[in-house]
């Protein structure tokens, strides 16, 4: 799958190029997007369902959603460097996530191509035929590069994403100074750098049920697919201007409306 992130993909300027472009390389069963469907980007909603049959939906607003303390640099926890690469070596995001690319070229993971526009820190490889078939001892330099500053692998304490607040180590907390909005206005915690036995599960990845809600922004609902994702499809006689409701929420009222039970 070829997926869309950012950052909120929808507000970049040249979204809509973006799909056009990439449904000339790709069907749309190969293409994915990852949003928060956010207010104002609605009139998407037949680009999206044209372009992208698989989408994960997360817009932070609950309290049961967890993200791992990246900007804790591993390094800092764990000062032997041959630990720390076993560990990073298992890494869960390395394992399970992808290889990316962004301006600044072609990363094996996601998080050292963020750390490659947060601390300015070199290009990744050129972005040509075949790039991601590479095997580890091609990922060296750039695991050496940004595993060390990334708290992914470790077992430290997950904060909820309503809170608004990163959790720092006092390293990246020095390199980012004077590059980062986010560290200005205050909005950071500098870690303890002590690790937990049972890190937070983050529950809400697998609730169906919240991402129908934000579906149903841009009049939309959501079909799991065979790949374990969400397929968008359009409501009929969306208004922008009326609330929204979940799939799950109207049929319920039809249901009771005609006398008939949920699992009727």
């Amino acid at each position: 799958m070829i997926g869309f992130m950012g950052g909120e993909v929808l507000c970049h300027p040249q979204f809509p190029e973006f799909c056009e472009y990439a449904l000339t390389k790709f069907p749309p069963e190969q293409l994915g997007l990852w949003s928060s469907f956010p207010k104002g980007y609605d009139s998407y909603r037949e680009l999206i369902c044209k372009t992208f049959k698989q989408v994960f939906l997360n817009d932070h607003s609950r309290n049961d959603i967890y993200h791992a303390p990246i900007l804790v640099a591993a390094e800092e926890v764990v000062p032997h460097r041959g630990r720390m690469f076993l560990m990073a070596n298992v890494c869960w995001l390395h394992e399970a996530w992808s290889a990316s690319i962004n301006p600044n070229g072609a990363f094996f993971c996601e998080v050292a191509a963020s750390m490659s526009l947060l601390f300015g820190t070199g290009k990744g490889w050129p972005v040509e035929k075949e790039w991601w078939m590479r095997s580890p001892k091609d990922y060296t330099e750039q695991i050496e590069e940004y595993c060390p500053k990334c708290g992914c692998a470790l077992p430290l304490k997950r904060r909820p994403s309503i809170d608004g607040r990163d959790d720092i180590s006092p390293g990246n907390l020095k390199r980012l100074e004077g590059r980062s909005l986010k560290i200005a206005k205050g909005k950071y915690i500098v870690h303890d750098l002590t690790v937990v036995n049972e890190p937070e599960q983050m529950a809400a990845y697998k609730d169906q049920r919240y991402r129908d809600q934000i579906a149903a922004r841009y009049g939309m609902f959501l079909v799991l697919n065979d790949k374990g994702f969400l397929t968008p499809y359009l409501t009929k006689n969306f208004d922008p201007m009326v609330k929204k409701k979940s799939l799950f929420e109207t049929y319920r009222e039809e249901s009771l409306t005609q006398g008939v039970g949920i699992d009727g």
